[in-house]
């Protein structure tokens, strides 16, 4: 569609626009893991039109007219929940695939195509035992990963995660080679076999706070005879520990302040490539993977520079990096293998994909996208191009985020308005702010409305020293720079200050009710499955996160009275605005409770409240229908309450529909 030569005047916020719920939800899926072997590259998305399944396809990267293929049967679902959050649910080994199926969390083996086999025994309810991360020790014939057990949970005691080693046949529930730490993550396994690598950490840190690198030696049996603490400590975190092809040993830390990459030399950790800038991220999943050796001399790696992501070839001897030069802003889930490199990437102009890209020939090839809308060029022609702003803050200090103006080629405000403005605050709160397309955001600035994404202090890509403003500040920093983020835009004539809203997600969903709260700026908000009460959140929660909150708030129950003042929940007659809520009804993370209390508070006060409880949902929606709904029935609460204008709604263009193979 070619930007029409004399757009309808109309007021920001009234815009009619093809984005609608229907195309967002109609040809979406979600990219997490990406895999490559000597034939195939692999992949794992989630299915919002098959209630949210995680399913593993592989595709032929030697036939040119292959098509996908699933490798699991539909009625088995490739997701963990190890740590909640899960990640590393797959391992694909020569021609078998183990995986983790979501229903009763058992680990199942699919030998050579034939049907998935059941690995370890059947437990009842959530009263069960998980497994993510694993490897093959092939020399010993075992399935190697973090196992986490939750047969003796009660109100007064923890799941406990081990390193578990197990061999497939014998249907029990494996051997454990190491124990007595909280959490386990990142196991992998020398080449020659003999030494075994890990990553360790306990309570109340989380692994971007402070992990440790361990390696331990490996007898004939596979039991280890001896470990040793090779990095990590208090005030360091370690990510991704690889071996490379020659059998050295590197990691990412942050002992610098930057997460950087480092080899082990003898007793030593040597500096790989000192850079100011971020070659890891909060370890949330499993199976994140930033950097994988091309050959014993060359790595192949992704890092932040200038709110995005960069993609290089690493010279180890010289510490020298090459740009590979494609069009993507984020790159993640990063394999390499025979001069190809796979991985998922995104710009804002496209979506998440999986991506193979030859060293040789210097060409890339998508092989799947989470969604085909861009393609299309009447709807990418109406997306927003973001900008990166750095922005006044509270101390004297600057802050960071992504701008978005709104934009639609039909349509041009009246001289003189400001748009309307939405404030996203990204979850974690350790997370970032990612410039792959996100539909979701082109849905508001396609209609008139303007958002800033917030990487407000405490996110990731800025440096240690960045991510700890937020230490022991949870509710203040954060409030503070999505306030001031959207006073700068106001400033700047960029936005209406009597027309703002603040949503968010999760730690977003907290920061978003914390805003209207504590502070007299934003005319409305929506919390998405968020945080209300800190309080209940540190009595109720997963092992994973239960004392992540005495880093962000301080320690519990010493500070309860700070977890009161910093808990929304307790001053409903302090919220003079407008605020929609959305929650799971199984969620674990932030119990459905939470919201229903802070719901009927409000209500209670006479503040205007919507509500929708899903079913069916944990933390985070991925149901066609939910996620749709959500959508729409937020943008209409803003527009009736909060921005003041009628909706315009043209005829969404839906795009074909895609057969699913099995």
């Amino acid at each position: 569609m070619a930007e029409t030569q004399h757009p309808q005047v109309a007021p920001c916020g009234s815009w009619g626009s093809r984005i609608t719920s229907d195309l967002i939800v109609a040809d979406s899926i979600s990219l997490s893991d990406v895999f490559l072997d000597q034939t195939s590259i692999y992949w794992i998305e989630g299915r919002p039109k098959e209630a949210g399944r995680y399913v593993l396809v592989g595709q032929s990267i030697s036939d040119a007219s292959a098509k996908p293929y699933d490798l699991i049967p539909k009625e088995f679902n490739a997701r963990t929940r190890v740590h909640e959050y899960g990640g590393g649910a797959v391992l694909i080994d020569k021609d078998d695939i183990y995986f983790s199926n979501f229903e009763d969390q058992r680990l199942f083996r699919i030998a050579s195509g034939s049907a998935p086999t059941a690995l370890t025994p059947q437990w009842q309810g959530e009263r069960n035992f998980r497994f993510a991360d694993g490897l093959i020790d092939s020399r010993r014939q075992r399935w190697m990963g973090i196992r986490e057990d939750h047969t003796q949970v009660t109100p007064e005691t923890q799941a406990v995660n081990t390193i578990t080693a197990m061999t497939p046949g014998d249907g029990g529930l494996g051997t454990i080679l190491e124990q007595g730490r909280d959490f386990y993550a990142s196991v992998r396994l020398s080449p020659d076999g003999n030494r075994l690598a890990w990553l360790a950490w306990d309570h109340p840190n989380m692994p971007w706070i402070a992990a440790e690198l361990w390696v331990g030696e490996l007898d004939a049996a596979g039991t280890i005879t001896s470990r040793k603490r090779i990095a990590g400590g208090p005030q360091e975190s370690i990510f991704q520990p690889e071996w490379s092809p020659d059998g050295a040993l590197y990691f990412v830390s942050d002992r610098t302040n930057w997460w950087n990459l480092y080899r082990l030399q003898g007793e030593h950790a040597v500096p790989v490539c000192p850079k100011p800038t971020e070659f890891g991220q909060p370890q949330w999943n499993f199976g994140m993977s930033t950097y994988a050796f091309v050959d014993a001399k060359t790595i192949v790696c992704t890092y932040a520079e200038n709110g995005g992501g960069v993609l290089s070839l690493l010279d180890i001897q010289r510490g020298e990096l090459t740009r590979i030069d494609l069009p993507y802003a984020d790159y993640a889930s990063i394999r390499a293998l025979n001069g190809k490199i796979a991985f998922r990437a995104g710009s804002y102009a496209q979506a998440s994909c999986v991506v193979l890209y030859d060293l040789a020939t210097k060409q890339q090839r998508i092989f799947q996208k989470s969604s085909s809308v861009a393609d299309d060029p009447e709807i990418s022609n109406c997306f927003s191009a973001p900008k990166d702003i750095e922005f006044p803050t509270e101390n004297g200090k600057t802050a960071f985020a992504i701008y978005y103006p709104p934009y639609n080629p039909d349509y041009r405000k009246p001289d003189g308005e400001r748009p309307p403005l939405v404030v996203k605050c990204h979850g974690g709160p350790t997370a970032a702010a990612s410039k792959t397309l996100d539909l979701r955001i082109q849905y508001w600035t396609s209609r008139g409305i303007a958002v800033v994404d917030v990487n407000y202090g405490g996110s990731t890509g800025y440096g240690r020293e960045y991510r700890e403003r937020l230490n022991l500040t949870w509710g203040i920093v954060d409030v503070d720079d999505c306030v001031n983020a959207a006073k700068y835009l106001c400033k700047e004539g960029l936005a209406d200050e009597q027309r703002a809203i603040i949503t968010g997600g999760s730690a977003g969903g907290y920061t978003t009710l914390a805003a209207l709260a504590f502070r007299d700026f934003f005319r409305g908000g929506g919390s998405h499955y968020g945080v209300s009460d800190a309080e209940a959140l540190a009595k109720d929660t997963h092992k994973f996160e239960s004392h992540y909150l005495d880093w962000l708030i301080g320690e519990y129950p010493k500070e309860a009275e700070r977890y009161k003042e910093r808990s929304p929940i307790h001053f409903p007659n302090q919220f003079k605005s407008p605020v929609i809520f959305f929650q799971g009804d199984e969620d674990k993370i932030v119990p459905p409770n939470q919201t229903e209390t802070i719901v009927a508070a409000l209500r209670a006060k006479g503040v205007p409240v919507g509500f929708l409880l899903f079913q069916g949902e944990q933390h985070g929606f991925r149901q066609s229908e939910n996620i749709k709904r959500s959508l729409d029935a937020e943008l209409y609460f803003y527009a009736a309450l909060v921005f003041k204008v009628g909706l315009t709604f043209p005829k969404a263009k839906l795009p074909a529909e895609k057969p699913v193979e099995a």
